[in-house]
């Protein structure tokens, strides 16, 4: 048996030796070659984090690979950005990382790329299929060992040219970037400051997730104590960032893509940016503004890049922190590489650091609200929530469950592709405008379902 609960939107993901056992790890590798055989591909990259289960659910997994008659390159413990850098280097167009991200340290999972082509959605579904119906290939692979971590490194800084030295302190919390970010910010040419830089699969300090703030008080303690430029934080598998500012400010995704867009529009004048739906509406029109072309696009880094791709973007940004460079670099999501593009940006303006965020737009928001619910349950309730929906003259889209914008704010829900939640998300030019959004939402909700929790805020 074989859990089918684990095969999600954009990766796969369960409790290891529960859902995600060594047996069914090698059998998605098995299922892998298939769909890389499928294509007329048959050597693939795989790497893993720096989870406790990684060694083993690797050897699993490239057993399976094997098995199905692909070739193994084993690029060892990297983040999956690194492990994605690779698939470029190396030549192969295809990849597999072990890695929980920012999941709890019982947590693993796949996140794999086939033909240049992020798995995502039917493709990972294809696989369970595969398994279940025993349609599994059969060869002989082979396996060798690359290291990819110095051609990243010289790849980067052969790319960022830093201004003046700058003061950063970095916070890794335990995860694999510590094996990395260290050096490529000393490289760069930084005094770097390191916190929790020890790769440590069970997270002693705080949990590495950027985007929550409790796990950011140690880095913003910090920045003021030292006196730093800039504070960053990298989650779990390294493909993305938290930034705080000189004096202890969170620089939240959606304004840092302010920053990248702005910069990136002066060399490409019209360029397409992408954001996602849960992106503060001051974005696209500062991208507008700059003389770009913002176009609002699904959650999810899967998804995410397949619309940079068809659309031939030159960046795009996701509310989470995972941001996809076009222009410079291979249009995969990359803390690493994000963080330095920050720095180079940074360091070559004579402003005082602190006076570059603060002329970013900002609103008054809410953090991400969750509604929790059984499995299956906010796919159903989603569709019920816009057919009942009457918000007047506002802007009403569906294109990932139901965003609406008013002139002075926007309102959000929609259904996670990884947990049983609905996300809510809300901003307005002011807290009575917040306030009167969050009603309109907890009314419709209300309508809807009146059983459901509504969340306080």
């Amino acid at each position: 048996m074989i859990s089918s609960t684990i095969f999600r939107a954009y990766d796969i993901r369960g409790v290891v030796d529960q859902d995600l056992t060594e047996q069914t790890t090698m059998l998605i590798g098995q299922a892998l070659a298939g769909q890389l055989r499928s294509v007329g591909l048959k050597e693939m990259a795989v790497g893993r984090d720096g989870r406790l289960s990684g060694p083993r659910l690797q050897q699993a997994l490239m057993e399976g690979l094997m098995a199905g008659g692909c070739d193994v390159v084993d690029v060892g413990q990297v983040p999956t950005p690194v492990l994605y850098f690779a698939n470029h280097l190396l030549g192969t167009g295809s990849g597999v990382v072990i890695t929980g991200s920012h999941n709890p340290p019982d947590y693993n999972g796949l996140k794999m790329v086939v033909g240049g082509i992020t798995l995502a959605e039917s493709a990972i579904q294809a696989l369970l299929t595969s398994i279940q119906n025993n349609d599994l290939p059969v060869g002989n692979g082979s396996l060798r060992k690359q290291q990819v971590v110095p051609a990243y490194l010289e790849r980067v800084v052969g790319d960022i040219k830093l201004g003046r030295r700058l003061k950063i302190v970095v916070d890794c919390g335990n995860g694999v970037t510590g094996d990395i970010a260290p050096q490529l910010l000393t490289e760069l040419g930084c005094e770097v400051i390191e916190l929790f830089t020890e790769v440590d699969g069970t997270f002693p300090n705080h949990h590495p997730d950027p985007s929550k703030p409790e796990n950011l008080v140690d880095l913003i303690a910090a920045v003021e104590a030292n006196q730093a430029d800039l504070g960053l934080a990298f989650d779990g598998d390294g493909d993305r960032v938290g930034v705080i500012t000189p004096n202890g400010e969170v620089i939240w995704p959606d304004r840092l893509m302010m920053m990248f867009a702005t910069d990136l529009l002066k060399r490409k004048p019209g360029a397409t940016i992408l954001y996602d739906v849960k992106c503060t509406r001051h974005l696209p029109a500062v991208i507008a503004k700059a003389g770009g072309k913002p176009v609002m696009c699904r959650t999810g880094h899967s998804l995410v890049k397949a619309e940079l791709k068809a659309r031939q973007a030159d960046l795009a940004g996701e509310m989470s922190g995972h941001i996809f460079f076009g222009e410079r670099w291979y249009g995969f999501d990359d803390g690493l590489y994000s963080a330095a593009r920050l720095l180079e940006i940074i360091s070559n303006d004579d402003r005082p650091v602190q006076a570059l965020f603060d002329e970013l737009p900002d609103a008054v928001n809410t953090p991400e609200l969750h509604i929790e619910m059984s499995e299956g349950e906010p796919h159903r309730l989603i569709p019920q929530l816009i057919e009942a929906a009457d918000f007047g003259d506002a802007n009403v889209s569906t294109l990932d469950g139901i965003r609406v914008d008013f002139s002075d704010g926007f309102g959000l829900a929609r259904a996670s592709n990884t947990t049983p939640v609905i996300v809510l998300r809300f901003e307005g030019d002011n807290e009575a405008a917040l306030q009167r959004i969050v009603e309109d939402f907890r009314n419709l909700f209300k309508q809807v379902a009146p059983d459901v929790q509504f969340p306080q805020y």
